[in-house]
């Protein structure tokens, strides 16, 4: 599977928090060869299942993205907007945005503001509009808009807005593909509204009730310069095993059992400890009575902003570990 290919497929699609139809889609045509089943749920979350007698496993991976929604159009065609998800100012101005019908446009600044003192409400979108009547007549309150920029490949790079969570769809996609032999029930989810607080997750799994859940998701990076430290992982340092964040700490047999994967199946990793933010693993450990619950990471740098950047083998990485835990025995 061609990694960049795959994720420029789902990028193209509109999939902000909430409005996830067409990533669904997509990914429900690319992963029907590799399963049995698959079926979206009431709240949005694409399910395929590779059925097994063994064990229920849940592979989680949130297919929304960030964005923004409209929530006012001023008198001369400019668009006032809220978030879907963490946004930050600083890191919009200028980015080019797109909505799910086609119009294009940019996020700008107020002029009696300056870049450095930025909030998101000092920012609005410009659609070339000449006054609100031409606004209105190409966009509407409450249509979301997504970023707009291009995702490429530099050396064994990956450049793209929301790789966050994307880039692990296409790990569970990769996963998908190398299955061989497998007693497990697989469930590959494909969650909705993870950025708005875990809510895909949750309902779905309540609905699978799985014996053990993986959330795969990206993390943050610490090997920018002058990093804070408040993450441990880097980018190229292999699949980081996630040991905790501020919405799990993932059980310690499932942390073992990873470890214990990649050293014999001599796929590079490294460990995954976030001081906070969240994945899917907050909402899965804690269903019903409990799940046990690990994570699978991505190193990601300038997560959330409109250019995050991943390496290539770290997401082999991943999906090596995925498809080595998907077969592994389970009790």
């Amino acid at each position: 599977m061609d990694i960049l290919k795959t994720l420029q497929a789902l990028n193209a699609c509109h999939g902000p928090a909430g409005d996830e139809a067409q990533v669904a889609a997509k990914l429900r045509e690319l992963a029907a060869p590799y399963v049995d089943e698959c079926r979206v749920d009431t709240l949005g979350n694409l399910i395929c299942r590779k059925k097994g007698s063994g064990p229920r496993v849940m592979f989680a991976a949130h297919m929304d993205s960030i964005g923004f929604i409209v929530t006012h159009i001023d008198e001369k065609g400019f668009l006032r907007f809220g978030k879907l998800g963490g946004l930050s100012a600083p890191d919009l101005l200028g980015t080019p945005i797109r909505f799910k019908n086609g119009v294009r446009g940019v996020v700008a600044l107020e002029g009696k503001v300056e870049a450095k003192n930025s909030k998101l409400d000092d920012l609005y979108i410009d659609i070339g509009a000449a006054d609100r009547a031409q606004a209105k007549a190409m966009v509407q309150i409450g249509d979301t808009v997504v970023y707009d920029t291009p995702a490429f490949r530099t050396g064994g790079r990956i450049f793209s807005p929301y790789l966050d969570d994307r880039i692990a769809c296409v790990v569970l996609l990769m996963a998908m593909e190398r299955l061989v032999k497998r007693e497990n029930d697989l469930y590959f989810i494909f969650t909705v509204q993870e950025e708005l607080g875990l809510r895909g997750a949750r309902t779905a799994a309540y609905g699978v009730d799985p014996d053990y859940g993986i959330a795969v998701d990206v993390t943050d990076s610490d090997d920018i310069p002058e990093a804070p430290h408040d993450c441990s992982s880097v980018a190229g340092g292999g699949a980081a095993i996630k040991v905790m964040d501020s919405s799990v700490i993932c059980h310690p047999a499932m942390v073992a059992k990873l470890e214990a994967l990649a050293k014999a199946q001599h796929i590079p990793f490294q460990r995954d400890v976030l001081r906070f933010g969240g994945t899917d693993a907050g909402a899965i450990h804690q269903t019903r009575g409990g799940v046990c619950t690990g994570g699978i990471s991505i190193s990601t740098r300038y997560v959330h902003s409109p250019m995050e950047m991943a390496d290539v083998g770290d997401v082999e990485a991943c999906a090596a570990l995925v498809a080595a835990y998907a077969q592994s025995k389970l009790d």
